[in-house]
């Protein structure tokens, strides 16, 4: 059988013999803060498309870590996940349809010897204002593909992008492989498309000749683009003649973990097993870049994957610590390619031990909780009792939705978003938080305002000390400021050691004895982002952000007052150090 690393590795030398670049994976994180995960390959490759100029060359190619949760309801059958990689080639101005396309067909039917007779083509038949993609068409007919075997769809199908709320889109043309030949009950109309998942879409060739702006808007862009992707799990399963993705290297080692825990086999619990090994290796790869279960955006994604994957695991008899034991096995899949995965092998453990516990606390008052709401609902659970469900027992809105489905009933989806907004309107009551908790404008003493100053600057000497001694998984989850102390959130699995926190003291303090510049620029958030500033990863910012700067040692997006030099702060000292929830700790500190 063909394994991962020799596919993977395999397509990324077919397109370096070709002229292309090879990039390395991006985060899962994008600089893009209109979309929470990167989706695509393309992310990275954005602003190229745009017309900055690209420092790899006008040809790349890639295999880029995914997460996607449009689908998560889809998990559990043969084919959907949310943590992928996608293999892509891309051309930035370079060239275009006719070569994408007969290097897509030449990877396939020549490098990997596949079969010519399963492989349909679909292609953008045009619509609206927008024309028929018919030289995709054309191309795919010279190639030799029969009339029986190109189809074309209208705009859902075959029309892809933006990522976000605007930039580069265009026309697909797509590949989708027949993993049966048996035509479903429609006969003839059984075509790429159908419902009935006799085909499966192997390979997307996007052809950017569009940029849509946030209105929607379409309009031609100067410099056209080649943008494909391809998924590593769908294509090793066709070229291993599998039906099932999770019937690869990928997966089946997780997948017996999981049979030797429970005793119980992957043919009869198919979906349990694969939302387990889905989920938890979504989780990890999350987890190992600073992402935290939490009630937020990023977080409440990871919170949903882990709560989600011990729910079904307690269906099949897997306990919290089976479920942990998945990990190491997911590190071996993929050590040789992201190497950082192993390093954070103990914190991704750590963080999902503490989420496990936490749930573990609940969930079965909650699902008693559910059961009861259950039977004295009248085919609809009312928003009220759905949030307090949330509220209450930890217990997402999908998942509520996803045992209510079960029993066939439905969720007051709106009612559950204004019980919502009331709870966050009664916990905003009497709060100032436009700084750190305290506005200092509502200071009328020069003196605390003095004061509240010089801890704001040290919470930017802090957040840099901490990542210098704990590594840069260190992110600000929140701060609190008074005229006495201050009061640092950052994302941490573990309780920190005397020697770390006497070592992030010490740094601080030096920074402080050098009496290093404090000094203010003015930028766009993106090139913030690029030289590296930090940022409260929670906030949404403007285009033109502020970054200041402490000497060379610290550069962070900030809003608030900062002393001229750190030499006017005085002596640093921690007070206290304490949890503040999953995976998120707490320091208290003071200036002597």
């Amino acid at each position: 059988m063909t394994n991962s690393n020799s596919l993977r590795k395999q397509f990324l030398d077919f397109f370096e013999k070709r002229g292309h670049k090879i990039v390395r994976s991006s985060s899962l994180i994008p600089t893009d803060p209109s979309v929470l995960f990167t989706t695509a390959g393309m992310q990275q490759f954005k602003p190229y498309f745009l017309g900055e100029k690209s420092p790899y060359g006008r040809d790349v190619a890639s295999c880029q870590k995914c997460i996607r949760t449009s689908d998560i309801e889809s998990v559990g059958d043969a084919t959907h996940l949310t943590f992928f990689e996608m293999l892509g080639n891309f051309s930035f101005g370079g060239y275009f349809k006719k070569e994408a396309i007969l290097y897509a067909w030449e990877f396939l039917t020549k490098e990997l010897s596949l079969p010519e007779d399963p492989l349909w083509i679909t292609y953008f038949k045009g619509e609206r204002s927008i024309p028929q993609d018919s030289e995709s068409k054309r191309i795919w007919r010279e190639i030799g593909v029969p009339d029986t075997k190109i189809y074309g769809f209208s705009r859902k199908e075959n029309f892809w992008g933006p990522t976000g709320i605007e930039g580069p889109c265009g026309p697909t043309t797509e590949i989708h492989f027949d993993l049966t030949k048996k035509p479903c009950q429609k006969g003839k109309d059984c075509i790429p498309n159908c419902e009935c998942k006799r085909f499966v879409e192997v390979w997307n060739l996007v052809f950017n000749e569009y940029y849509q702006d946030p209105q929607k808007n379409l309009k031609p862009l100067t410099q056209k683009g080649v943008d494909t992707g391809m998924g590593l799990e769908r294509l090793l399963a066709i070229v291993n003649q599998r039906t099932d993705l999770f019937e690869t290297d990928l997966f089946w080692p997780i997948i017996l973990e999981i049979e030797k825990e429970t005793g119980k086999k992957y043919q009869g619990s198919k979906t349990s097993f694969r939302i387990i090994a889905d989920h938890i290796k979504a989780g990890a790869f999350l987890i190992a870049e600073g992402i935290y279960p939490s009630k937020e955006e990023r977080g409440y994604i990871v919170r949903r994957l882990l709560r989600r994957s011990q729910r079904f695991a307690r269906q099949i008899g897997l306990s919290e610590a089976g479920l942990l034991k998945l990990v190491p096995k997911i590190i071996e899949i993929y050590k040789e390619t992201y190497p950082e995965l192993e390093k954070k092998l103990e914190e991704i453990m750590t963080v999902m031990q503490n989420e496990f516990e936490k749930f573990a606390k609940t969930i079965e008052r909650g699902t008693k909780e559910f059961e009861k709401l259950a039977k004295l609902s009248k085919n609809i659970i009312e928003g009220e009792k759905a949030f307090y469900l949330y509220e209450s027992f930890g217990f997402p809105l999908e998942l509520i939705e996803e045992m209510a489905r079960e029993k066939g009933i439905k969720v007051d989806k709106s009612g559950f978003f204004s019980a919502q907004k009331r709870h966050k309107e009664v916990s905003r009551k009497g709060a100032q938080r436009k700084f750190g908790g305290v506005g200092i404008e509502m200071l009328e003493a020069e003196a605390d305002k003095e004061k509240v100053t010089k801890l704001h600057t040290a919470t930017h000497l802090l957040h840099q000390a901490l990542r210098e001694v704990l590594g840069e998984g260190v992110r600000q989850m929140g701060s609190d400021i008074s005229p006495e102390r201050l009061r640092f959130d950052f994302s941490w699995p573990s309780k920190l050691s005397e020697e770390e926190i006497r070592k992030v003291e010490e740094i601080v303090n030096q920074k402080i004895k050098e009496d290093l510049p404090v000094t203010k620029k003015k930028m766009s958030f993106e090139e913030a982002q690029k030289i590296g500033a930090l940022a409260f990863f929670k906030e949404k910012y403007p285009e033109r952000v502020s970054v200041y700067f402490i000497g060379d040692f610290s550069k962070e997006i900030c809003a608030g007052p900062h002393v001229e030099r750190t030499g006017f702060l005085g002596k640093f000292k921690i007070i206290k150090e304490e949890s503040a929830g999953a995976g998120i700790r707490r320091i208290k500190a003071k200036l002597e």
